[in-house]
């Protein structure tokens, strides 16, 4: 069994000695979208589930003092971190930290390389709504778990446990770091063939996932850092940053962590 609150522990692990030695440039809280920039221009996002902020939670109080403090500040966030805004700013330093090794990577389309049929059951754990109408299209048999009902329907526990234990495919929003449900969506996981975790707020980094059944990170890299955080500054989502993304795919090795062996 995988533990709450693993994911995030594993990547912040791994990041924290050298977040000591960064410094943040900038950070810009929107709407939809938390952006950090490290020094020497390296970007990084999280999704901001401004849903989950509980009430009162309409600033944050250490505005105007994080530019120029080292990035260890908000990285700690990541784990630390009381609410979704912050936990959002931790998980966008890991990105930034994580950035130089995706910067290079090709285009990869994470739905084509599924390779989905009509023998498939696709299990997508948060709304991906431009993939929807594709995933139908491949003729596969596409179940939706979300839990903001102003979006839809919200499945009963029987039936997200048995959505997630048939999956042949899982698709799994990365803001499900942020809220500290991956892992039990993980562990809830039958035997499936393909298990991508998707979306700009992807920490593509393999090594935290290892020991479970994730095989891909589906994640993006930043072409234009400014023009990134303006979009955000200007409440923008997805779609206005996606001119200036560069959605990549990486399959994971699956290896056990240290501990396991």
């Amino acid at each position: 069994m995988i533990k709450t609150g693993d994911i995030s522990r594993h990547i912040h692990e791994h990041l924290s000695g050298r977040s000591r030695e960064l410094h943040i440039e900038d950070v810009r809280i929107g709407l939809g979208y938390v952006g950090v920039l490290l020094e020497a221009d390296r970007p990084g996002l999280s999704a901001l589930l401004r849903n989950d902020l509980p009430p009162g939670c309409g600033t944050f109080n250490k505005a105007g003092t994080l530019a120029g403090s080292a990035a260890s500040e908000l990285l700690d966030l990541l784990v630390s971190g009381r609410n979704p805004l912050e936990k959002a700013l931790g998980l966008a330093t890991a990105n930034a930290m994580i950035c130089p090794d995706i910067a290079e990577e090709p285009e990869k389309d994470s739905i084509a390389l599924m390779k989905l049929s009509t023998a498939d059951r696709v299990a997508m754990v948060g709304y991906f709504g431009p993939l929807v109408e594709r995933i139908k299209k491949t003729g596969a048999n596409l179940h939706i778990i979300e839990k903001d009902p102003n979006r839809m329907e919200i499945p009963s526990r029987k039936e997200i446990d048995s959505i997630l234990e048939k999956c042949s495919v899982a698709i799994i929003t990365a803001t499900s770091i942020l809220n500290n449900t991956i892992e039990e969506v993980l562990n809830g996981l039958g035997n499936p063939r393909h298990v991508t975790i998707m979306g700009p707020s992807t920490p593509m980094f393999g090594e935290a996932f290892a020991g479970t059944p994730v095989t891909h990170l589906g994640g993006s890299a930043i072409l234009h850092p400014r023009k990134i955080m303006q979009i955000i500054s200007e409440g923008g989502g997805t779609p206005n940053m996606r001119p200036f993304l560069r959605f990549i795919d990486r399959r994971i090795k699956c290896v056990k962590r240290p501990e396991e062996t």
